[in-house]
């Protein structure tokens, strides 16, 4: 098997304030949650920004600039954007980051779903910001809207034009034979990079044999042309990374994903989480990819032709 990529999912844009103390949303908590994650053994950081006065999900340019350059400057992980920001935010708002910093690696989510993060609420009892609760019960009418169209923009926007690779995410079997419609139209080019993403309300439920099944159609449909790497949500997500690096595939951590780092207990940060999947996947006898591994084994151009 080959070396193992870690990724780690710093913030996200699903989980808000009130669920976790550890959430970072300001700047210098993004930073160092980062670096954290970098120096236990991430080598790409995936990176969603806030807004610092409340923790709200941002695509604000300026809040990404606040953190990415400090955390290219102190580490040398991949520094993947997201281009799926919020399900609330325009297919503008989205890539208006991504643009400017014209990253080696963006996130592109392959196709429209229901994004249904409702259930949250019931969980909370306290709020810190008042935007939180309708945000999250409002979800319950929420499409996260990723048409073939905006696929093809993201692709010739960021690909094309400013050269960065991208982690495909597949939140369903149909997002394969999505992506294989772009590959067939000569848009995408491999080594394609997959993220399965098991347990959002919308998506493919975190069954282990899900897992089994997304593998067996990439591997139809892409042959030994891809990579394929596993997030899950919530409590999902040691079991089925762990799963993803027994079956050869690389994996995702992050307060993205989960809050936790076992039943009951919050993580205190995301390199926690680093630390607990390194250790799982070492003794399972995977070695760890350095950022320079990931760079090479997914052809990214390099972290001094970005504008971060």
């Amino acid at each position: 098997m080959s070396k193992i990529i870690i990724t780690c999912a710093i913030t996200g844009s699903i989980h808000t304030p009130s669920m976790s103390p550890n959430l970072p949303v300001t700047a210098q908590q993004i930073t160092e949650n980062a670096i954290g994650a970098a120096e236990a053994g991430a080598a790409i950081l995936h990176l969603h920004a806030r807004d610092p006065a409340n923790g709200r999900p941002s695509a604000d340019p300026a809040h990404f600039m606040a953190f990415l350059p400090q955390i290219k400057q102190r580490c040398d992980a991949v520094l993947n954007i997201s281009t799926g920001g919020s399900a609330t935010m325009t297919l503008d708002d989205r890539l208006a980051a991504p643009k400017h910093a014209q990253p080696e690696m963006c996130s592109l989510n392959m196709g429209s779903m229901n994004f249904a993060l409702y259930p949250a609420a019931a969980r909370i009892a306290e709020w810190k910001f008042d935007w939180e609760k309708p945000f999250l019960e409002g979800s319950d009418e929420l499409v996260f809207k990723n048409t073939p169209r905006d696929i093809a923009m993201i692709l010739h926007e960021l690909g094309e034009k400013r050269g960065a690779r991208f982690e495909f995410e597949c939140y369903d079997v149909g997002h394969l034979y999505m992506l294989k419609h772009f590959v067939d139209r000569g848009l995408v080019q491999g080594p394609l990079f997959i993220q399965f993403v098991f347990g959002v309300l919308g998506g493919i439920g975190p069954d282990p044999e899900n897992l089994t099944h997304m593998k067996m159609i990439a591997d139809r449909l892409f042959g030994d042309g891809y990579s394929f790497s596993v997030l899950a949500a919530g409590r999902h997500q040691m079991p089925l990374v762990t799963m993803s690096a027994i079956l050869g595939g690389h994996v995702r951590v992050g307060l993205e994903d989960s809050l936790m780092i076992s039943q009951g207990v919050l993580a205190r940060d995301n390199a926690e989480q680093v630390a607990k999947i390194r250790r799982i996947v070492e003794e399972l006898g995977r070695s760890i990819a350095s950022a320079d591994d990931a760079r090479a084994m997914l052809h990214l151009k390099g972290a001094d032709r970005t504008a971060i």
